[in-house]
């Protein structure tokens, strides 16, 4: 019904338009016509007073189409617009109201492989949510918040899952987007309704997937709705102590997009990272996959060849390989049915770290050089430099924080003999510090300078100890992962 109304309301719109163009061409051949055709009838300036008048009219009819909703405000609304737009509200909020529902999963640590170390940091809040007072005795307080941070497919929303199956506690599910509303304070409505419920049920924990639509930092790209929804959900998490027995998990890929309001100490204090699984991950999760299927290939094999497969493509390559196997009528998953589910996900879906022998050797040079230089732990996948925090940075770390960024590039030119692109953003990372070490700190006189040098620095300690790197190199290689 409201559709109809509105595809009414544009369609009448369309028309008054036309009709205003089609009087204006009239008016405007007949100003011509009369002025070629009748110069002898002017007579004084009542005929040009007229003229003058109807064009007054015209801009007047355009100007109250254009800013017609802006002259609305100032008009009182009859009564069925009145009705019509709070029956809009009325079915609007009846749809929170009842989309906020608590779900009990099954889902355990069991149905999750290949997240030991994940696992040791929420068994924590799994503890306190089963044995609540061994933690009161001591007056001791849990995250408010865990704020999952890793790419898709890694599992965040299953992790959740597990750790509300864990504790076997009301699981409330929410995306981002869905406090995201075309009408202002429905989405702050649903946050408080959401938490409401919550606390009511606690026990429990709430899961906001995608917590990037709605928490992105002020004030970039404005939007009034998404901001005082944000607020209420500032609000809330500020309104409930860490004993009250509701722990809320958030799930993103986008952390650096997020306010640093949600980031602050009192809310998502407690951050968990995923990166894409090892190769001995992945080996863990297709056994998991894999649990009662009959198979004729070497698993450890399978595991070394989907480099950069997260735990989602694996359970897609399982299931077409399933389905390959049940399209020739057999009994067992073959190599081969593997094989075309690996095409089928390399080519029909795009995976954006599915590496060929080639791109696996690139990319692993690129991680030795930057484990050789920055002397930190490195899987073959990860992007990024965990770089030193501290709150009076001095000119050395600075530069060393540029050196780690810059140095999986400079090992790929100086053993490949070529520069590569790998990862663009560690290259804006090395350049955005550079310009704050020259422009706000003031501590060297030109950036593109101060890069040379440090480039040049590390082309001749990667040369100089190039056999080490490539030991590094055979090692992610070989496990994927490598520890200093």
């Amino acid at each position: 019904m409201f559709q109809n109304l509105n595809k009414n309301d544009k369609n009448r719109n369309d028309k008054n338009l036309k009709m205003m163009g089609i009087s204006a061409i009239i008016l405007i051949i007949l100003f011509v016509y009369m002025l070629i055709k009748s110069d002898h009838i002017i007579q004084g300036n009542s005929y040009y007073f007229g003229i003058v008048f109807l064009f007054i009219l015209m801009l007047t009819a355009f100007g109250l189409q254009k800013y017609k909703e802006s002259i609305k405000k100032y008009i009182p609304k009859n009564k069925f617009q009145e009705e019509l737009e709070n029956s809009e509200a009325k079915a609007q909020e009846k749809t929170i109201s009842n989309t906020i529902q608590a779900v009990k999963t099954d889902t355990t640590f069991k149905d999750v492989a290949g997240i030991d170390e994940v696992k040791e940091e929420l068994e924590e809040i799994v503890d306190f949510l089963n044995n609540p007072k061994k933690y009161k005795k001591y007056d001791v307080s849990l995250p408010k918040g865990v704020l999952l941070v890793g790419p898709p497919g890694v599992g965040k929303t299953l992790i959740a899952k597990a750790v509300a199956g864990e504790a076997s506690v009301p699981f409330f599910y929410q995306s981002g987007a869905s406090f995201v509303h075309i009408y202002v304070g429905m989405g702050a409505k649903r946050v408080r309704e959401l938490f409401e419920v919550a606390k009511a049920k606690a026990p429990a924990i709430i899961f906001i997937d995608e917590i990037d639509a709605v928490g992105k930092a002020r004030g970039v790209g404005a939007n009034d709705e998404r901001e005082a929804t944000l607020n209420e959900l500032l609000t809330q998490m500020d309104g409930f102590d860490g004993n009250s027995g509701v722990i809320v998990i958030a799930a993103t890929n986008k952390i650096e997009v997020l306010d640093e309001a949600l980031l602050r100490a009192g809310r998502f204090d407690r951050r968990v990272f995923l990166a894409l699984p090892s190769k001995d991950d992945r080996q863990k999760i297709l056994e998991l996959y894999l649990k009662g299927k009959k198979y004729n290939f070497e698993l450890p094999k399978l595991a070394s060849y989907t480099s950069g497969f997260s735990s989602a493509a694996l359970a897609t390559l399982v299931n077409e390989a399933l389905l390959n196997m049940i399209k020739r009528d057999g009994k067992n998953i073959e190599k081969d049915d593997m094989e075309c589910a690996k095409k089928k996900i390399r080519f029909g879906k795009k995976q954006h770290y599915f590496l060929n022998e080639q791109e696996k050797e690139i990319l692993a040079t690129y991680q030795a050089s930057k484990a050789y230089i920055s002397k930190q732990k490195v899987a073959l996948f990860d992007e990024g430099i965990n770089a030193e925090d501290t709150i009076y940075p001095s000119k050395t770390q600075l530069e060393n924080i540029i050196a780690n960024n810059l140095s999986g590039s400079v090992g790929l030119e100086v053993i490949l003999k070529e520069p590569y692109v790998v990862f663009e953003s560690e290259l804006k990372e090395a350049k955005k510090i550079a310009s704050q070490v020259v422009e706000r700190y003031d501590m060297a006189t030109s950036e593109t300078l101060l890069l040379q040098t440090i480039k040049s620095k590390l082309q001749e300690k990667i040369a100089t100890n190039k056999d080490e790197v490539l030991k590094i190199k055979d090692k992610l290689l070989k496990d994927e992962v490598f520890e200093v």
